[in-house]
């Protein structure tokens, strides 16, 4: 089986889901399942876990016998509330290791932070955390957190919540070829076709909220990436065909048709 490997645990679901942005709670559980995703993320500083009795909690909405979840750092700009912010989330979780890291560097453009990045990853690793975590397309950045002990690298494709696809194919293409934990583009994309894009690169994985959310019809979106997911997977496993400039290849074969006189 072709499965996902992330911190010593498989998954046969190579798309990640986050949780925000839905109409409610039920809207975002029949997107998640028709995503067919069983690391789902959320944002400890956004989403109620259980911080606040009086408000609905997300839980009810994500059995935990199903998904495995993902707490991550959204809305941290310094490495000092990422941390604080994951160490809440083990407590709340009874102490769940694998968490997304992601160190924001100004809020109009969400760009990684990477100082601040590899300076959280560096205590959460020590911690004991199995840290996924988010940054640029900077390949030694990717090569620096993969040696502080991050479990995947998640580079972006473009600015969060963009939709522009991905816009460095090159760079995720160093990536992934160098990193030796999984590489899954986080960040970007728009619709079916960047998430078959990505995969198809060799990514391990993509991560996604926004596409799906706030789609026409986020359920019907859902079940598209999942499609692409798989489609692209696919499709690299498969080994693509050369690319050939100028120069053109009958389907069917030339030697020995009908008429030729061979």
């Amino acid at each position: 089986m072709d499965s996902l490997v992330i911190a010593g645990r498989s998954y046969a679901s190579r798309l990640l889901v986050g949780t925000g942005k839905y109409r409610d709670f039920d809207e975002t559980a029949r997107a998640l399942d028709a995503s067919g995703a069983e690391i789902v993320t959320v944002a400890i500083r956004r989403v109620n876990l259980g911080q606040d009795p009086s408000q609905p909690n997300l839980l009810d909405a994500l059995p935990v016998d199903r998904y495995t979840l993902l707490p991550n750092t959204a809305g941290c700009y310094s490495a000092d509330d990422a941390v604080r912010t994951l160490r809440l989330a083990r407590e709340l979780l009874d102490d769940h290791r694998l968490v997304k890291l992601e160190v924001l560097g100004d809020p109009k453009t969400l760009f990684p932070n990477v100082r601040e990045t590899l300076k959280a990853a560096e205590v959460l690793v020590a911690e004991g955390f199995d840290v996924m975590v988010y940054t640029s397309d900077d390949p030694i950045v990717a090569r620096e957190l993969e040696q502080i002990g991050c479990c995947a690298i998640m580079p972006l494709a473009s600015l969060i919540g963009s939709g522009m696809g991905i816009l460095n194919p090159w760079n995720l293409q160093i990536i992934i070829d160098e990193c030796k934990v999984p590489v899954l583009v986080d960040a970007g994309v728009g619709t079916a076709s960047d998430a078959a894009i990505a995969m198809e690169l060799g990514c391990d994985g993509v991560l996604m909220n926004t596409a799906i959310a706030t789609a026409r019809e986020p359920v019907r979106m859902a079940r598209a990436m999942r499609l692409a997911v798989e489609a692209g997977r696919e499709a690299w496993l498969a080994g693509r065909m050369a690319k050939k400039p100028y120069q053109a290849s009958p389907s069917s074969p030339v030697d020995g048709r009908i008429g030729s006189g061979n």
